[in-house]
């Protein structure tokens, strides 16, 4: 082989090995695809049940804002609210174990 060869072989196989190392370890590689694709997934499966949060919420505030007997009802279970004629009646479990102080 001549030299002139030999040198254009060295030549393309350098190129080769540098286009290698860009391909998989350089910016935009396969390494930084497979990371943002990884990320893209995460970020997909959280913005569909942020999605689905917010379907629910929202039909939820739709039904308070139509059924006066769901704001009662929330208004019941969260606050303790009870009505003016109403008499609330509260439970206390008996202790069955000694109290120690």
């Amino acid at each position: 082989m001549t030299s002139r060869l030999k040198l254009v072989i060295g030549f393309l196989t350098f190129l080769f090995i540098i286009l290698q190392l860009r391909l998989w370890v350089g910016d935009g590689g396969i390494k930084k695809v497979s990371r943002l694709k990884a990320e893209l997934q995460r970020e997909t499966e959280m913005a569909s049940a942020l999605k689905e949060r917010n379907k629910t919420l929202e039909a939820e505030v739709q039904d308070l804002k139509v059924r006066l007997g769901a704001l009662e009802e929330r208004a019941r279970t969260d606050l303790g609210m009870i009505r003016e004629s109403e008499t609330f009646f509260q439970y206390a479990e008996k202790n069955t174990e000694p109290r120690v102080d």
